[in-house]
């Protein structure tokens, strides 16, 4: 196992995420203790020392079957991450019974790493909103002790991003992002890098294998892999990448299946970045990819000032392009539910497309989208 240092805590490069544990008759909220405790042994033996979860992960419970896992071994083996569940409002205002909880949840005394949830646009007013309390009171927490060292999280676009760190930076340690070679530009993920960078902020990853999209690819894309690294499997691509970014400090993936932990361990056994050329395959990989069924909006906001709605058709195509590539899922729902104008107010008057330099039919993805929100096809 490699590791990186950390102020003074030396993680493993390779983390464990409990969001995708092994579950009982394919119910997400009923965790096999046994199975996840078979997992812990193996990824400690290995060397990984690093676990994350979270209040909401299977339906509440991952807190607890890790915190029973982890039990048996040495509390200082080991560092704990868990997180405020901010993705929800209805959680707002209400840090220190939560964290409470969780404190009995997992039985950990403390938490190591404690992240301020899923900032994004649903949420982003009321973390900003000093009179929930909530980020002042896990300052707080810090200086006591009860949290080592207080990072959050980020899924949203670089607006959002850039408005909590303004508002929040000084006190925040670290950031988690969503960091793979697709999101590399399709979601501004190396804008997202810099800017924390910038700002000192190291990087934890999140969503390395895109919910697991890219652990297997169609094989025009291997080929053109496969000729700039001969035996390299889809994994490793993904994994190779991430160790290229000299800003990451650990790698969360989630572990579900005893073979497929061990295989994602044998690919941090060495640091192993991709060269310059390799590097260069890839972007290209992932820009066909993503230019599948997309539209090639350049966030030029023309368009914006000749929309009698007052619709940010901008950040709709950019939701509209990630729900193509992953047909619904929560980022496309919670940036739908955002919008203060939705798709369904376009009255199809065509005045943004005069002004489209890419020529984009926006009032034909405006209609389509609005039906596939309609249907319920996200989620």
């Amino acid at each position: 196992m490699i590791y990186s240092d950390f102020k003074g805590d030396r993680i493993s490069k390779l983390a464990f995420g409990a969001m995708r544990l092994p579950v009982a008759d394919g119910d997400d909220s009923k965790p096999i203790q046994e199975k996840v405790d078979a997992l812990v042994d193996e990824a400690m033996k290995e060397g990984i020392n690093y676990y994350d979860t979270a209040w909401g992960y299977h339906g509440g419970n991952s807190e607890t079957v890790m915190g029973k896992a982890l039990s048996k071994y040495p509390r200082d083996s080991y560092f704990l991450a868990d997180k405020f569940p901010g993705y929800d409002v209805a959680n707002m205002g209400h840090a220190k019974e939560i964290f409470q909880k969780q404190l009995e949840k997992t039985g950990a005394g403390y938490f190591d790493y404690y992240l301020i949830h899923n900032v994004c646009e649903t949420n982003i007013e009321q973390y900003l909103d000093p009179k929930y309390g909530d980020v002042a009171f896990l300052i707080e927490m810090r200086k006591q002790g009860k949290i080592r060292h207080l990072g959050f999280s980020c899924h949203s676009n670089f607006d959002n991003l850039k408005r909590f760190v303004e508002a929040y930076g000084k006190d925040m340690e670290f950031v988690q992002l969503q960091i793979n070679y697709l999101d590399w530009m399709f979601q501004d993920g190396k804008k997202k890098v810099d800017y924390a960078t910038e700002h000192n902020l190291p990087i934890w990853v999140m969503e390395p294998l895109r919910g697991g999209s890219l652990a297997k690819l169609d094989d025009k894309y291997m080929k053109e892999l496969e000729a700039a690294k001969p035996g390299e499997i889809p994994v490793g691509w993904c994994f190779r990448f991430l160790q290229s970014i000299p800003q990451v400090v650990t790698v969360l993936s989630g572990m579900t299946e005893m073979q497929q932990m061990k295989d994602k361990i044998a690919l941090f056994e060495k640091n192993e970045p991709l060269t310059e050329h390799q590097l260069a395959v890839l972007q290209h990989v992932a820009d066909e990819m993503a230019s599948v069924g997309t539209v090639p909006c350049t966030a030029c906001k023309y368009c914006i000032t000749h929309c009698p709605k007052h619709i940010v058709i901008p950040e709709v195509m950019r939701l509209y392009n990630e729900d193509k590539l992953t047909n619904g899922g929560f980022i496309v729902f919670m940036g739908y539910e955002a919008l203060a104008v939705k798709p369904t107010e376009c009255i199809a008057c065509r005045r943004c497309e005069k002004v489209c330099p890419q020529t984009i039919k926006i009032s034909e993805i405006m209609k389509d989208f609005a039906a596939r929100h309609a249907k319920g096809m996200f989620h």
